[in-house]
């Protein structure tokens, strides 16, 4: 080998090192909760809260949320028993995976659409970054027919550290192109509306959650997906939740689940046909 390959090879190396050793870094983060903080208390962590973030509110789940980002970034462990005693689908099965946050993952499945084959793989605090390393465990290994992707809400909180909307755009295709790989159905939900962030006071999502919802139904159509516009269904004149359908702004109360529930329902039966 020539010495200029054997230069071009070692900054090769540099490069990929220098990437893998960004992914591994630890982050600041501020993460989405809901008033019950699904998720807390799910392992014994004592680790302090990372230093430095004057909005994190130090308890127990967010000592957990925190040292969970540095060992295991996507939550691998959190579905993965589940998941192997789950099984394959049914002979005639129409299994339907929800992927998402704590907007998904308080989402009751079984009440809002009984003896449905519905699986809830929705985590807390998630950001659409976290969402991508755990996609093919959480949703293609389970083999569903369509996926239900509610995801983006955390990336504009810089849950994993400041995203641009274009790194949330690319996170929502790699999902979308998995899923397609795979024969899975692909149905993207819109953003849900919001103008602020209860755990990262100053941030102000209106525009941002609005031209994500613009790029993701182009994206829809342009892929063939199904998309379900719960954002138009739902945002007040601020581009915000309202206070009959969410007490914290972001989450939905049983009245915003009232309207999501037809929606993505007939968003399914439009992707299973």
């Amino acid at each position: 080998m020539g010495k200029i390959q054997m230069k071009e090879m070692r900054v090769r190396a540099a490069a990929l090192a220098l990437v893998l050793g960004g992914l591994a870094t630890p982050v600041l983060v501020h993460g989405q909760a809901t008033g019950s903080q699904p998720g807390a208390g799910t392992a014994a962590q004592e680790a302090a809260p990372l230093v430095g973030a004057s909005w994190h509110p130090n308890n127990e789940y967010w000592h957990h949320h925190d040292q969970l980002l540095l060992t295991d970034f996507p939550w691998l462990a959190r579905f993965k028993d589940e998941d192997a005693k789950l099984g394959p689908p049914a002979p005639g099965e129409n299994r339907v995976v929800f992927m998402g946050d704590s907007i998904t993952e308080g989402w009751h499945l079984d009440q809002s659409f009984p003896g449905k084959p519905y699986v809830n793989r929705g985590i807390s605090g998630q950001t659409t970054s976290q969402m991508v390393l755990r996609f093919h465990q959480d949703v293609i290994a389970l083999k569903p027919k369509v996926v239900v992707i509610l995801a983006g809400i955390n990336d504009m909180a810089e849950n994993t550290g400041p995203m641009t909307l274009g790194q949330t755009e690319n996170n929502l295709a790699a999902m979308a192109e998995m899923a397609t790989a795979n024969g899975i159905k692909v149905v993207m939900c819109s953003v849900l509306p919001a103008t602020h962030f209860s755990w990262h006071p100053g941030l102000t999502p209106a525009s941002e959650v609005a031209a994500a919802n613009v790029w993701m139904k182009a994206y829809a159509a342009e892929k063939g997906h199904v998309y379900v516009d719960f954002y138009a269904a739902m945002k007040d004149d601020e581009g915000g939740l309202p206070p009959n359908l969410s007490r914290d702004g972001v989450h939905p109360l049983p009245a915003g689940h009232a309207i999501m529930d037809p929606l993505v329902e007939a968003g399914i039966e439009k992707a299973l046909k």
